[in-house]
């Protein structure tokens, strides 16, 4: 992985996304840190030492085991209950539960936002640059091998999904220093063979009319539209990577870095802000305005 982009302001990133990415449906994501500086491109559940040294099945069976009591818990908070474990993931996913997904974006600007939303520090209190990442690779997608025909999900107040789970959502793109706490693909649509091999696993989940390959049996990483469950989701344009190895971080040749200095962090929160891709549309919740409102009167001096 090389890196020919480092973006000094706004419109240079405008440009890049502009003039020198590939065609097509291209997947962003934005980290508070770099690759490089020891934040891999994996999902949360892979920031767990301790997993490392457990065998593939004891793992399996640990994610199996952890999505079985989130689910059997859901009822109390939502209006509907998840179809197959792909959505019960991304429910889980979304409030904070160590998964095997990774969250992607279709919009370069939200990415940005994730990347440049706060300055992070090094050990010696210097700012760090900052990236977005370019998916290169082309996952297949969940549609490719069967989505079942079933109704929409309806859209669900964040209230309705997050009373009694005291999580902010924030740090779904940043990744933190300690994994302690929550942690949503450059594809054409050419009608591609599907590349997966046959799954070891197909599951009859319930309501469903047909088989659906679960997300422990996948045999390559598959990017997975969840359904906007949650206001979020939409107003992020959020797709998901479902892993198959967790513990691996992506292959440098599967995507690009676009370097964001952090010299330029002030200057695109600001016009970030002005272009509507800010706290308060990104999170629209009450979470999402009290955090608007603190940069706007107590970080920038700016009014309400």
């Amino acid at each position: 992985m090389s890196t020919p982009f480092v973006i000094a302001e706004f419109q240079d990133y405008l440009n890049t996304v502009r003039k020198e990415l590939p065609s097509g449906r291209i997947y962003f994501r934005g980290q508070s840190k770099l690759v490089g500086a020891g934040y891999p491109l994996r999902p949360s559940i892979g920031r767990y030492k301790k997993l490392e040294s457990a065998t593939l099945f004891q793992r399996d069976q640990t994610e199996r085991e952890v999505l079985g009591v989130f689910t059997n818990h859901l009822l109390t908070y939502v209006h509907h209950l998840p179809r197959n474990d792909w959505e019960a993931l991304a429910i889980a996913q979304h409030h904070g539960l160590p998964t095997r997904f990774m969250d992607w974006t279709t919009n370069p600007l939200v990415a940005l936002y994730f990347a440049a939303r706060e300055t992070k520090l090094d050990d010696h209190g210097k700012p760090l640059d900052s990236a977005v990442y370019v998916l290169t690779s082309e996952p297949i997608r969940f549609s490719d091998f069967g989505r079942p025909a079933e109704e929409v999900i309806k859209p669900l107040s964040d209230f309705a999904t997050t009373r009694a789970i005291q999580q902010s959502g924030y740090e779904d793109y940043s990744i933190d220093d300690e994994p302690t706490g929550a942690q949503s693909t450059a594809s054409a649509e050419s009608g591609r063979a599907v590349l997966v091999a046959p799954p070891t696993e197909m599951v009859k989940q319930p309501g469903a009319e047909s088989s659906v390959v679960s997300p422990f049996s996948i045999r390559e990483n598959v990017i997975y539209d969840p359904p906007h469950v949650s206001p979020r989701i939409r107003a992020q344009d959020g797709v998901l990577m479902a892993c198959h190895e967790p513990m691996r971080p992506l292959d440098e040749n599967d995507y690009l870095e676009i370097v964001i200095k952090h010299g330029a962090h002030d200057d695109i929160r600001r016009r970030l802000d002005q272009y509507g891709v800010f706290d308060k549309q990104l999170f629209p919740d009450l979470d999402g305005i009290a955090k608007w409102l603190k940069y706007r009167v107590f970080e920038i001096d700016g009014k309400c």
